[in-house]
């Protein structure tokens, strides 16, 4: 019965994707606009939680600007999702200068001309599947860490998605050798940073209130001497199928004074990085993640 259920979801995925890929942006963004109004004024979903996230990062903001900021978040998550059906038939190394703008950029491409591992750190902010796309475009290979999805079916077609210009994947679960491995090789690991780490994790300030965060990014550029770059991939103008790819700071361990070469300064400096990205694009992130616990 599960196999049946998943097969489902998948072909009914399939099938959006599909219909999604013959809409014009201008069509996509009419019908991202109608979900957002849907998921935020009739059916909110996870809305307690997003109130309370807005509150917490904005306690000064008043309600209409709480709804206002809500309503175009959902917009950007459906518009996102297009933009993903959209990427795979548009945008090729010919061509991709049409859809992303560089911003930023020349100590990562430095980096990467460097027989150094680098690692990675963005959020659920902008199009973060765009961005490890976007570097695969550009003929930079990255290992990113995500996890497995528990439908079969999807998880072997968003994992073409990705893998398709040259972005691989290492499970979140169980994928620490496959990590240690880019890091000797000199690779390319990007990270997702801003989902809650537990009671286990390192607390670190995010919006001026603790958050768990995970303690491995920092550990592993710590011990394998590897450069942090934070970076996301924004939507310009708000229009669609349009990103600024920006770097927007660069960590090496070996700058470092010996008195901030530990886990917590380090986490706190790219999660600090996240904020203030996120501060002045606050509509691009992801509010549906329980972040404080």
């Amino acid at each position: 019965m599960k196999h049946i259920i998943n097969y489902s979801v998948y072909l009914l995925v399939r099938i959006l994707f599909c219909v999604v890929q013959s809409f014009s942006l201008e069509m996509g963004q009419r019908l991202a606009r109608g979900m957002a109004q849907l998921l935020t004024d009739v059916i909110p979903i996870r809305g307690r939680l997003i109130e309370e996230n807005l509150l917490t990062a904005f306690p000064n903001s008043t309600r209409k600007e709480r709804h206002a900021l809500t309503l175009k978040m959902w917009e950007h998550v459906f518009l996102m999702g297009m933009e993903i059906a959209w990427a795979s038939r548009r945008i090729r190394d010919s061509n991709w200068p049409e859809y992303i703008h560089l911003t930023g950029v020349l100590p990562l491409m430095s980096l990467l001309h460097q027989n150094r591992p680098v690692i990675l750190v963005t959020g659920h902010f902008g199009n973060f599947e765009i961005g490890g796309f976007s570097l695969g475009v550009l003929t930079y290979p990255t290992y990113s860490v995500a996890r497995t999805l528990d439908n079969p079916y999807l998880d072997r077609f968003i994992k073409r998605f990705r893998e398709s210009t040259g972005q691989f994947l290492i499970s979140k679960n169980g994928g620490s050798g496959e990590i240690i491995k880019v890091m000797e090789n000199h690779g390319v690991v990007a990270f997702l940073a801003d989902q809650s780490a537990g009671p286990k994790g390192c607390k670190v300030d995010f919006f001026g209130k603790p958050a768990s965060t995970f303690k491995a990014i920092a550990l592993l550029s710590l011990q394998y001497k590897a450069p942090l770059v934070v970076c996301y991939s924004l939507r310009q103008n708000n229009e669609p199928l349009r990103f600024n790819m920006h770097v927007t700071g660069v960590l090496d361990p070996l700058s470092l004074p010996p008195e901030s070469q530990n886990v917590k300064d380090v986490t706190q400096w790219y999660t600090k990085k996240l904020e203030e990205g996120i501060r002045e694009f606050p509509e691009q992130y992801w509010w549906i993640h329980r972040r404080w616990k």
